[in-house]
């Protein structure tokens, strides 16, 4: 292969190679960055929050955001004034956004099942949404009026009563949340955001944060759920109050995979590459193809188009990291292997008969199928979520969904005809558990209790 293309995208030829899954995952292309290194400063950030309330959240929007706004709830006026000074073209985005994505996942919502197992014994399950739930929007490198959306609609089909948004204080915009992050929400008929971000943020809506009278900031209600994307110190925060509330995913960088073969058109593959890239120096941009001529056409093509991209430090930062590779494989079948192995926040399928490839991945967190479904379609206007799994838990976790903000709660009710029936099978199974009291419990309803 002509290393002088973009040699600082490295290749991983794993053709002739027969790895274990273990030896796989070793092999493929990862981010190096953990969290267990914001772990101590998470913690403290944690800490301070829960004893020092909005004392501490101004202390930390000082230090990390560069001022503390007078008071972190928005108010609905400067809601208002944000959506009144949106550009018209991108509320008509937006609204073409938000009309897809809650067709989508209105669409997603489960349905209740009702089981009746004869004579009066009936099992329900019923999809209950939770209380109340926090949605992240981060700040950072962009802005992203897009993830209001992915986050808010879902919490909306499943029917959340009570939802906050927190966004990171921009000091160019008065310590407040960027103003198309406003316009957003306020398109949603979210009403109530504060000007909150990084783990402090995560605290606050996990924990609560009592009224502060000198202030005049009003109670924060602690959530339910906590959804959204964030850097590493938002990450780490999520994880370290799961099970305090529920969480979405511990997002890491963001990461395409490719999968294409001969027939892929090197520019698209280039182009897609390069979208992920401009995320963050972190992002991951992998490509697993047995086309050694396809390979040498994208190096080729990432040339000329980083060259021309407006971020392109930031992409060149990213693609000669050791999270971006080129993998080589012997075969499509191979690469749907390999595509396994990663499981891909985004799964990009650029090959012959790509449906037929795709129907065979069964890990990624989103799957892009064919020539003409880029990531960035995901990213804004295809009706899909764009807040996905990433580092390989698409293995085991979903895109946001409905599901997430919701409980399914199980519902028993027997007659005493019904409870007959099974009674026998009860007791059996306490007294083999050497709990014999479980099936007296169900002696004493029946006709039995001369069986005890």
């Amino acid at each position: 292969m002509n290393s002088e293309l973009y040699p600082s995208l490295a290749t991983l030829d794993l053709r002739g190679s027969s790895l274990s899954r273990a030896e796989l995952l070793a092999a493929l292309p990862r981010s190096s960055s953990s969290v267990e290194y914001a772990t101590a400063a998470v913690e403290d950030i944690v800490a301070s929050v829960r004893a020092e309330g909005f004392g501490a959240l101004r202390s930390l929007a000082e230090k990390y955001d560069g001022g503390a706004p007078e008071h972190f709830r928005v108010t609905e006026a400067q809601l208002a004034q944000a959506l009144e000074s949106l550009d018209p073209k991108v509320r008509e985005a937006l609204e073409e956004s938000i009309s897809r994505a809650r067709k989508f996942a209105e669409a997603s919502v489960p349905r209740d099942v009702d089981v009746d197992f004869g004579n009066g014994g009936v099992v329900r399950q019923k999809w209950v949404p939770v209380r109340r739930v926090g949605l992240y929007v981060p700040g950072g490198l962009a802005v992203y009026p897009s993830s209001v959306v992915m986050n808010v609609v879902p919490a909306q089909a499943a029917g959340v009563g009570s939802i906050a948004l927190v966004s990171p204080p921009q000091k160019e915009f008065n310590s407040l949340p960027h103003p198309t992050i406003l316009a957003a929400a306020h398109l949603l008929g979210v009403t109530e955001v504060y000007a909150l971000g990084g783990a402090q943020a995560i605290a606050s809506l996990a924990y609560g944060v009592p009224a502060d009278v000198a202030s005049g900031d009003a109670e924060i209600d602690p959530v339910d759920v906590i959804t959204g994307p964030g850097n590493i110190f938002v990450a780490t925060a999520k994880r370290l109050v799961k099970g305090r509330v529920g969480i979405d995913a511990e997002a890491g960088p963001t990461e395409i995979a490719i999968l294409a073969d001969a027939s892929a058109n090197p520019d698209f593959v280039a182009a897609d590459m390069i979208s992920q890239a401009e995320h963050d120096p972190n992002a991951a941009s992998v490509l697993i193809t047995p086309s050694v001529d396809l390979a040498e056409k994208v190096r080729a093509s990432l040339e000329e188009q980083v060259a021309s991209t407006k971020h392109r430090e930031r992409v060149q930062t990213a693609l000669s990291g050791t999270q971006s590779a080129i993998v080589l494989v012997d075969s499509l079948d191979e690469g749907v292997k390999v595509c396994d192995a990663y499981a891909a926040e985004h799964l990009e399928i650029q090959t012959e008969n790509a449906e037929e490839v795709a129907s065979r991945i069964t890990a990624a967190g989103a799957i892009f199928v064919g020539s003409h479904s880029p990531v960035s379609l995901g990213d804004y206007s295809a009706g899909s979520n764009h807040v996905l799994p990433t580092m390989g838990t698409a293995a085991h976790s979903s895109a946001l969904n409905p599901t997430v903000f919701l409980k399914a709660i199980q519902y028993i009710s027997y007659s005493e005809s019904a409870l007959n029936d099974v009674a026998r099978h009860v007791v059996e199974l306490s007294r083999a558990e050497d709990l014999p009291a479980h099936g007296d419990a169900v002696l004493v309803r029946t006709q039995q209790r001369g069986q005890r």
